[in-house]
């Protein structure tokens, strides 16, 4: 059984560390990260000489050491680098992710893969992920069961704050990271340039800035590490919330690839996660286990499209701005299009200078009612299905 396990990070050394030790013998591993220092106290494949390295080179390279016979693949770079061919060879995909995008991206990428005709194109997705002390482990089975899409509602939008605070009063040292990314950046290094969170470089002037803007008013507490985790959303991970979490992950694993040989008969023989637990940690230990429902106008895995209600004079630009608050769709920048016309495209440069215009236009001037608006995003590798409606 080909496992593939997307993230090297805190979950995914408890990852690695239990599919190799439980006798998995093929393990192929995707990151996109280096070796940071902060990392060592609970990512323990790596060690301080390994610092600035690919988590997921080093990785491997640990594991096969330790654990004679075992294979470990890794592959240092985005999961957007590979394609359906790379990925149809897996039988199950684990993920241990801090990205709500990536795993957007990953859940998108298999319901997409799917044929009905071919039970083998049907590629299980285990995802795990920790929050301090809390926690949860889901089994997706792609068009079949809930999907990643299906409970988007339920994250939290990342914190914000007042551009008032952080242009005129910070007081914390997130405010001075925030006043770094948001105003100072752009600023300096134009509206049109976007920082890069991967980018050690990008993360490193926005620390260096961040430092010199919290010396100025007093605040003590930017680091390098609170950087990467405001700018990433990233709240500190805790050792042992891993460990349970990728337990659970290799539990569900080991029942799944009794069926693979069986192309993907996942339903019969082995009784396996159906289809989401939740783990706490904060006063005492608790776990609830429950079935989340698939939704038939999920974007990426339902069968009809989503339904909107807007008002007629709502401008293009407040439609685009509306889809990025809503939780069940959390788009970044997203373009516009209907059967006969492009409504507002983000790329290339000519198309954006072209459907510009539209922006300022209200919607009864570019739809009629019962349209369907075809949404494209960077952060979904599928486009979404609007029905519109007004009010």
């Amino acid at each position: 059984c080909k496992i593939l396990v997307i993230g090297a990070g805190g979950l995914g050394c408890e990852i690695l560390k239990n599919l190799a030790l439980t006798g998995f013998k093929e393990i192929h591993v995707i990151d996109m990260d280096t070796i940071d220092v902060s990392n060592l106290n609970r990512q323990f494949l790596f060690r301080r000489k390994d610092v600035g390295q690919p988590k997921a080179t080093v990785a491997a390279e640990f594991v096969m050491r330790r654990v004679p016979g075992v294979k470990v693949i890794p592959y240092y770079g985005k999961i957007q680098d590979k394609d359906d061919d790379y990925y149809s060879q897996f039988h199950i995909v684990i993920c241990g992710l801090d990205s709500i995008e990536a795993r957007r991206w990953i859940n998108a990428k298999l319901v997409e893969m799917v044929d009905e005709d071919d039970p083998t194109s049907l590629k299980p997705m285990i995802d795990g992920g920790t929050e301090g002390f809390k926690g949860q482990a889901r089994v997706i089975l792609p068009t079949i069961n809930s999907c990643y899409e299906c409970s988007l509602d339920m994250f939290n939008k990342p914190t914000t704050f007042p551009i008032c605070t952080i242009a005129n009063t910070p007081r914390l040292p997130e405010h001075c990271i925030e006043w770094a990314s948001v105003l100072e950046w752009p600023r300096v290094m134009g509206k049109d340039v976007k920082y890069d969170t991967d980018n050690p470089e990008h993360i490193g002037w926005l620390y260096k800035v961040a430092l010199q803007r919290a010396e100025l008013f007093k605040i003590s507490g930017v680091t390098y590490s609170l950087t990467q985790g405001v700018v990433k959303n990233i709240i500190p991970a805790i050792a042992s919330t891993n460990a349970i979490i990728a337990g659970k992950l290799l539990y569900i694993a080991s029942y799944i690839a009794s069926c693979c040989n069986e192309a993907f008969k996942i339903a019969t023989g082995a009784q396996f996660l159906d289809n989401y637990m939740m783990y706490t940690g904060n006063d005492g230990i608790y776990t609830y286990t429950f079935q989340h429902q698939k939704k038939s106008e999920c974007p990426v895995c339902g069968q009809i499209a989503a339904s909107i209600s807007v008002d007629r004079t709502m401008t293009l630009e407040e439609l685009i701005e509306s889809l990025k608050e809503r939780p069940d769709v959390q788009l970044k920048k997203p373009s516009l299009r209907t059967a006969s016309k492009s409504l507002y495209m983000q790329a290339p440069p000519a198309l954006e200078a072209a459907t510009h215009p539209n922006l300022s236009k209200p919607l009864e001037e570019l739809l009629e009612e019962n349209d369907y608006i075809t949404v494209t995003d960077t952060s979904l590798p599928v486009s979404i299905q609007l029905k519109v409606s007004w009010k």
